[in-house]
Order: C-alpha cells, then sequence, then structure tokens
C-alpha cells in the first residue's frame, strides 16, 4: 500500500472516530438530557444521567482531536494537489478546535452547579437550575459559533477533492455544499433562532451525504494510485 492509500486509510478512520463521537456528543446526548423549556426536567436528566452526560463532553473532546489529526492526514494527501489551499484547511480546523474545547467549559459549569459543594447551598434549587440552564444555552450558542469554521474548512477541503484527480470531484462538490450548509445553519441559529429547527431540519441532508460519502469513499476505496492530474503550488 502506497503512501497516498494509507494517508486516505487514515484520514477515513479519524473522520469515521469523528463523525460517531461528533454525533453522540452533540446530537444524541442533548436529544436525551435536555427537556425544551424546562429547567427543572432537563437539571434532574443531568443529575439522574450523570455519566451519559459526562461521557457526553469526553465524545466532544475526542471529537476535537480527531478534528486535529484528520486534517494533518489530509493535509499529507493533498499538499501536492495546491500546498496554499491545504495550509487554509489545516488553519481553519487549527483556529476551530480551541473554540471547541472552550465551548465544553459551558457543560462542565453546568454541571458543577447540579454538584453538592458546600459553597453552593446559599442558592435555591431553583436558582442553581437557572444558572445551569444558562451555561447550557451558552454551550448550544458556542456550538453555533465553532459550527461555522466547522463549515469553513470544507470549501478548501473540497476543492483539493476536485483539483486531486484520485477522489471523484463529485465528492468534492458535496463537501463545497456541506460548507455552505453549514454556514447557513450557523447564521440562521444566531440571527433566527426561531427558525432553526426548520432550517436544521433541511441542511441536515446536504450535510450528512457529502461527510458521510467523503469518509465511505476514505475508508472503502481509498485513492488511485496515481498521482494528482493537476499540481499547484500556490
Amino acid at each position: 500500500m502506497n503512501s497516498n492509500k494509507k494517508n486516505a486509510r487514515m484520514a477515513g478512520l479519524l473522520y469515521l472516530l469523528m463523525g460517531v463521537t461528533g454525533a453522540f456528543g452533540l446530537m444524541y446526548v442533548p436529544s436525551t438530557i435536555m427537556v425544551a423549556g424546562d429547567p427543572a426536567a432537563t437539571t434532574d436528566n443531568i443529575v439522574n444521567s450523570e455519566l451519559l452526560y459526562r461521557l457526553g463532553i469526553i465524545s466532544n473532546l475526542i471529537c476535537q482531536t480527531s478534528f486535529i489529526f484528520l486534517v494533518l492526514a489530509l493535509n499529507r494527501l493533498f499538499n501536492g494537489v495546491n500546498e496554499k489551499q491545504a495550509k487554509l484547511m489545516v488553519s481553519i480546523v487549527i483556529a476551530a478546535v480551541p473554540v471547541a474545547f472552550l465551548n465544553e467549559l459551558n457543560q462542565i459549569a453546568a454541571l458543577h452547579l447540579l454538584s453538592d459543594a458546600k459553597y453552593l447551598k446559599v442558592f435555591a434549587p431553583d436558582q442553581l437550575n437557572t444558572l445551569a440552564m444558562i451555561f447550557l444555552n451558552l454551550h448550544e450558542q458556542g456550538t453555533f459559533i465553532a459550527g461555522i469554521f466547522w463549515g469553513l474548512w470544507l470549501f478548501p477541503f473540497g476543492y483539493l477533492v476536485i483539483k486531486s484527480g484520485f477522489i471523484p470531484k463529485v465528492l468534492g462538490i458535496l463537501l463545497m455544499i456541506g460548507c455552505f450548509a453549514y454556514l447557513i445553519d450557523s447564521s440562521a441559529a444566531l440571527l433566527i433562532p426561531q427558525l432553526k429547527s426548520a432550517i436544521t431540519n433541511i441542511l441536515m441532508l446536504p450535510l450528512a451525504i457529502g461527510e458521510i460519502s467523503m469518509i465511505l469513499w476514505l475508508l472503502v476505496k481509498g485513492v488511485k494510485d496515481r498521482k494528482p492530474d493537476l499540481i499547484e503550488v500556490n
């Protein structure tokens, strides 16, 4: 197996790990824990399912750690296609990961407020529930901010796929569509939150198709045993 195939397989594995942990931490756990409009029920779920809640935090951290190693593997794979775009792709991810990491502090803060720490006894239970919900809502907003970066990196990634000559161009086009889907989703959440759910439901399909297709191609097909059709240095 040549170096390109090894890098493609490694990228596929890391992308899969990132997808699984991200789906668990950002989708499954919140859907199980959060109860819209009911802080008491939400905080009860956190207390009663503390292990699940903590696993969600750990999964998000694993997801973002995998993101770094993923983009480094992709950089090795595509650096000979267009060095400038490869560096841009890496730079966006390096900027995104700290945002997502710091955002997890909001979830940790919510958990801490619901602990039995003695100095928290000065607050009434309803006050603690409200404070916890503030941090949970901040985490949600922080995820939308991180989502801007999660979209942006897909554009140079898609461009590199299109130009590579060893991965189908249609996958690059799907990634670029995913870029704009992420950007629209995050922008809608920050500008018109009342329409967030409806917009997300519409955009989930192109988001899923592009990234899942790329994961499967890297894992199952890998890359062709030939050099890129076009080499660009800037």
